[in-house]
């Protein structure tokens, strides 16, 4: 049982939804040491009690347990596999944990290469927004060893109220890409629902109280689309992660032989909005295709 006193916790990634995690964990008394490419993103969390590290690798030799939430499978590879990374630096025993939504094939190649060094790697991506992170009410699918979930579960229960472990390494990466081919078509359905209730000449905030706990209700629904109708486009989801996993998840599909015609549809409209200059918008900001 990884117990709060011996426990150094490392965290990389302290973006839109990393800082709350972090700050979660910190909260619940746990030693945290942190690292992310811009400092200055992580100046709260030293302020409270947070320690600095300088690199992945430092990060390495420190903690017992790390996590990570950063942005592209790249990303990933070299906070994991680099000269300077978390599985050449680490220590046998630790659990490594990422949160990143990447793709299935880099999760089994990171479980691989850490269990040759006595290592535990999980797959953990989230789903949520920085909504669910803020509140700790993740929903976190994990894929890999059933011994080393049930370890770092109370961990995962900090950052989440919905943890289920998933199978294999590779299988949590799996189930998010369900996961995002299903926001993907409802997004669209969301702003074409609020669309066509301004041009009726309803109020669409009337409107949401009648749809969103019917058969139409959707955590987009009730959380993005206010957003939309008072026009804060802020990203609790950059439209360009968003782009990225719906990239992943339209890969797996063909290599799976499946027609996605609804993703594909979506990928085409974001494509479009991030040409023109959104990819920094939070996926909300789909609203503004209709508004062109």
């Amino acid at each position: 049982m990884l117990s709060k006193e011996d426990t150094v916790i490392g965290f990389i990634g302290t973006g839109v939804m990393g800082k709350s995690m972090a700050g979660h964990l910190l909260n619940a008394g746990y030693q945290v040491t942190v690292y992310t490419r811009t400092k200055e993103k992580a100046d709260k969390l030293l302020e409270n009690g947070a320690v600095w590290s300088d690199s992945p690798g430092d990060i390495a030799k420190k903690s017992d347990v790390i996590f990570t939430i950063v942005g592209y499978p790249a990303d990933v590879e070299e906070i994991y596999l680099g000269e300077d990374g978390l599985i050449p630096n680490g220590k046998p025993g630790t659990y490594l944990i990422d949160m990143t939504t990447s793709t299935p094939s880099l999760a089994k190649e990171i479980y691989q290469q850490a269990k040759k060094k006595g290592m535990h790697a999980l797959d953990a991506p989230v789903s949520g927004g920085d909504v669910g992170a803020k509140e700790a009410r993740l929903a976190i699918m994990v894929g890999g060893d059933s011994e080393a979930f049930l370890e770092i579960e109370p961990l995962l229960n900090i950052l989440g109220t919905n943890i289920v472990h998933q199978g294999e390494a590779g299988a949590g990466q799996h189930t998010k890409m369900s996961n995002q081919i299903a926001i993907a078509s409802n997004m669209i359905g969301v702003c074409e629902a609020i669309i066509y209730a301004e041009k009726a000449g309803l109020d669409p905030e009337t409107v949401l109280k009648s749809i969103s706990t019917g058969a139409a209700g959707s955590w987009s629904l009730s959380n993005l689309a206010p957003r939309m109708i008072n026009g804060n486009f802020e990203p609790g989801f950059y439209i360009k992660h968003f782009i990225k996993d719906m990239k992943i998840a339209l890969d797996e599909a063909k290599r799976m032989d499946m027609e996605v015609p609804g993703l594909s549809l979506a990928i085409s409209l974001y494509e479009q909005l991030a040409g023109k200059g959104e990819e920094n918008s939070g996926t909300q900001a789909l609203y503004k295709y209709w508004k062109q």
